[in-house]
């Protein structure tokens, strides 16, 4: 049982039916929320989408950003340095992000039930068992495991008993999607200054989201709801104009409040997304966390749940993602800080590190990195490459690594051409790669995992 229809959970529903595992989607709504609270897309997301084939259902339709910003500094960071083949963001409603991922989980076979909800659960040795209230009343569900993909106020993580420690929200940011009627001139604006800052980025269907905080958020612990008239008000303080704002579809206010489960997994079940991480919303990197969660756990669950592998691989779950969720904590906290960074002092903090984006391409490129998601990587003991996302290999024979891994299955490469087929339940290709790739041309052999993450290299792959 996935608890939970945002996106996390939908694409776990899907990553899980890739190896035939029974799975169930519990969601509380009746309907999906109208508001779209994640609308960015990072290039490793759109990787792992096009690992599975459907990345092109997210290019078709939504806007393209070659650049990142950090902490909001107006000098943003150039995707096009990145080492992918999608050096760029994707600007789209998660509105529409969730209906796609839903299709997913229909064409691949999960059953997604809507107006259930989950206000309890007991586990034993041998499965888990939900206390589920809908239509028809309560009643109890079973299941071999759980995951709770059901947000930041997780039902399911506080009925397992899993801490969830951290800090409350002191600061406030403000978000809108709005229609503009004087848009920035090159569409994607970051404005910073004493009065506050923010950014303006186009989505499809003409609409802008314009997101940002000021002073007046600042110890704000229980805010209202924003109004048209208000986010003029500051709008136009931080930017001088309101862009000619109207038509708001949506407007909201969030804190910085900064939460990470002490563990990711308790028995039988387990945490992806924001059930297991809440921070700041800086950058956007919050659905793409919890995308590439959900693709960690997927094969792996659906490993432990068909009989393939033992049970302790689901520890390695928490072992690979809890440090990038310590890591996402960091950074959004260190962008919190800049954003709010109102004092002589801080506008002089913001100067410097904006000039060092914009003049120190290594400091730039790393930041991105770090954003996009493409330097996440797992500790393992050899080969430095070893737990480190392998790129979209070409192959002389006209063939790509992400490609390959559509079918959620290891992939064992053969980089020499040579060898012959070796016994072995990952998909195989032997080819020699039609250019060369940094950090991977001495590389013989790698066995892919079906995340795209270096298994084994070289010899220990055969």
């Amino acid at each position: 049982m996935v608890v939970g229809a945002g996106p996390v959970g939908l694409w776990l529903a899907a990553e899980l039916r890739l190896a035939g595992v029974e799975v169930t989607v519990l969601e509380a709504r009746e309907v999906p929320t109208p508001h779209s609270k994640g609308p960015t897309i990072h290039p490793r997301t759109i990787e792992i989408f096009e690992c599975r084939g459907i990345a092109d259902r997210f290019l078709a339709e939504a806007v393209r950003i070659p650049s990142g910003h950090f902490g909001g500094l107006p000098h943003r960071m150039d995707f096009g340095a990145l080492d992918t083949a999608f050096p760029f963001t994707l600007a789209l409603p998660q509105v529409r992000t969730e209906q796609l991922l839903e299709q997913r989980a229909r064409e691949a076979g999960a059953r997604i039930a809507r107006g259930q909800r989950v206000v309890g659960l007991v586990q034993d040795a041998d499965g888990v068992t939900l206390t589920v209230d809908g239509p028809g009343g309560g009643r109890s569900v079973r299941a071999g495991y759980v995951v709770g993909c059901d947000g930041t106020r997780s039902t399911v993580r506080t009925a397992a008993g899993i801490d969830f420690p951290g800090t409350d929200s002191v600061k406030w940011g403000w978000l809108g999607d709005v229609r503009l009627d004087e848009p920035p001139q090159n569409r994607v604006l970051s404005v910073d200054g004493p009065n506050g800052n923010m950014i303006v980025v186009p989505l499809p269907n003409g609409l802008y989201r314009l997101v940002g905080n000021d002073p007046s958020g600042d110890g704000v612990r229980n805010p209202d709801e924003l109004t048209l008239d208000e986010m003029r008000s500051v709008v136009t303080r931080i930017a001088g104009t309101d862009f000619g704002m109207r038509d708001p579809v949506w407007f909201s206010r969030f804190g910085n409040a900064a939460r990470l489960a002490a563990t990711y997994r308790q028995g039988r079940v387990l945490l992806a997304g924001d059930a297991a991480h809440m921070h700041y919303a800086a950058g956007g990197v919050g659905l793409n966390v919890g995308v590439q969660d959900a693709t960690n756990l997927g094969w792996k669950l659906a490993a432990v749940a068909i009989g393939e592998a033992p049970d302790s691989l689901l520890d390695t779950y928490h072992q690979e993602r809890h440090p990038v969720g310590v890591d996402l904590l960091l950074h959004t906290r260190a962008q919190n800080e800049l954003m709010t960074a109102y004092s002589m002092e801080g506008q002089a903090l913001r100067t410097v590190l904006g000039e060092l984006i914009a003049t120190v391409p290594d400091f730039s490129r790393a930041l991105a990195e770090r954003l996009s998601g493409l330097d996440v990587h797992y500790p393992a003991a050899g080969h430095p490459l070893l737990g480190r996302r392998v790129p979209d290999l070409e192959f002389h024979d006209g063939t790509r690594l992400f490609p390959l891994l559509r079918a959620g299955r290891s992939v064992l490469l053969d980089l020499t051409g040579k060898a012959a087929e070796p016994d072995t339940k990952a998909v195989w290709h032997s080819a020699i790669p039609a250019r060369h790739y940094q950090g991977w041309s001495d590389v013989e052999r790698i066995l892919v995992r079906p995340d795209g993450h270096a298994a084994s290299i070289d010899a220990d792959a055969l």
